[in-house]
């Protein structure tokens, strides 16, 4: 038990994470998406379809209770902006979405969007060789109020400070494990689609 405990939450969700990360990156890379605006489009259309279906988490009264700026932290508008931005539809909802979670497997959904939001700096500087920034285009990368790194430590602080049972451990992993794998099949999803 005592082992377990040098390892914070966060780490070892990054841990376990870690494979079906570097997969969707590699995927990610393969799609090219900063090498036309047509691919960056497709790539919002993932990004905005991942982030609507995390609107009623970041929304969640519960959720909020613990993380008080969780509802100002979704980029869901921001990726809709985006597409509008690109000429580029609002994508309709693709079946399989996550649906009334644990808090535990919530919180898990949480740490990936929010992670996300650490990869998009580099995202972000791509997308300003495709003539996009973070008012046109590419809001949903923008840099957070407060700051990228400090949004990032406030989120993981309050996580790694809840008092979870084994049972809730397992929920937030399988959170976690299954953010990747939704947003992997969102974005195979969003490059299958025929360019309209």
């Amino acid at each position: 038990m005592t082992t377990q405990r040098l390892v914070s939450r966060s780490q070892r969700l990054n841990q376990i994470t870690h494979e079906p990360h570097s997969k969707l990156d590699a995927l990610v890379k393969a799609h090219a998406p900063f090498d036309t605006p047509t691919s960056f489009a497709r790539f919002v259309v993932a990004q905005y379809l991942f982030q609507s279906e995390l609107v009623a988490l970041y929304n969640d009264a519960e959720l909020s209770a613990l993380i008080p700026d969780l509802p100002a932290r979704c980029r869901a508008d921001a990726a809709k902006a985006d597409l509008a931005d690109l000429d580029t539809e609002v994508p309709a909802p693709v079946a399989g979405a996550v649906n009334n979670p644990t808090q535990a497997e919530a919180l898990g959904w949480l740490f990936v969007s929010e992670g996300s939001k650490l990869g998009a700096a580099f995202l972000i500087k791509r997308a300003v060789g495709l003539g996009l920034s973070e008012t046109f285009g590419a809001r949903h990368l923008a840099e957070p109020a407060g700051g990228r790194a400090e949004g990032w430590k406030t989120f993981t602080r309050t996580l790694d400070g809840l008092a979870f049972t084994e049972q809730q451990e397992a929920e937030a992993d399988k959170g976690a494990l299954d953010a990747f794998n939704r947003f992997t099949v969102l974005l195979e999803q969003a490059y299958a689609a025929e360019p309209a």
